[in-house]
């Protein structure tokens, strides 16, 4: 088996590269679809964050209001606190999904998408934690795959995928800026990871690149004799 973390930044392409390494046999779990789900009502994360930030971040219907909480969480600097509510409880929901996954093929290369894998590190070094699994990307990943691409292309990926009018862009390409503000630059996580994947081209070069990986990650999960 074979435990894969693919991350880069906002509009660095990594949804792309997910969906290129499912078509090549690849189990992938989506850290974003698993965070929108744990904060949905029911779930113990949706309880925390509504005491921990007040029913002002609640909706109408009774959900999250996600832009208010984003706002509240990026503007008012408080992203550390929600942060700690959802990374662990996703990290837990990862680590079951890959473990069913190596239950029905012990050869499979599970793939976790997931924008911030250096990031929980960070955070939880900040907050001291030292020695879980926060803490160490490699006590729950084997290998990480970075996507990487200029700030400008990223920034006009992400504007682009809105649809807005062009009244709205400015405050969009804005939100963008501040969400990689956030992020840790592309040159850092290069540095740390096993693979980087060059996505400033076009999408054939793309393809390539995560044509030229695969073998080499099937290799490592036992699905070749490599």
């Amino acid at each position: 088996m074979l435990r894969v973390g693919l991350t880069g930044s906002l509009g660095s392409g990594k949804t792309t590269v997910a969906a290129m390494l499912r078509s090549h046999g690849a189990v992938v779990i989506e850290a974003d679809a698993l965070g929108r789900e744990l904060m949905e009502p029911g779930h113990e994360v949706f309880s925390q964050i509504v005491a921990q930030f007040g029913p002002q971040i609640l909706a109408a219907d009774g959900r999250l209001n996600r832009p208010r909480l984003a706002e509240i969480a990026f503007n008012q600097g408080r992203l550390q606190e929600l942060n700690a509510i959802v990374h662990p409880a996703v990290i837990d929901l990862q680590r079951t999904l890959m473990n069913e996954a190596f239950a029905r093929d012990p050869n499979a290369v599970a793939v976790i998408e997931s924008a911030l894998i250096f990031e929980v590190v960070r955070d939880a070094r900040a907050r001291g934690d030292k020695n879980s699994v926060l803490a160490d990307w490699r006590q729950r990943i084997d290998r990480v795959i970075v996507v990487t691409a200029p700030d400008e292309i990223k920034i006009a990926r992400f504007v682009g995928r809105l649809n807005l009018p062009p009244e709205k862009r400015a405050a969009a390409e804005a939100d963008a800026r501040s969400r990689l503000a956030h992020q840790i630059p592309d040159a850092e996580k290069a540095a740390q990871a096993d693979y980087v994947i060059d996505n400033s081209g076009d999408l054939a070069s793309l393809q390539q690149q995560v044509s030229d990986l695969w073998p080499r990650l099937a290799a490592q999960s036992n699905n070749s004799p490599v």
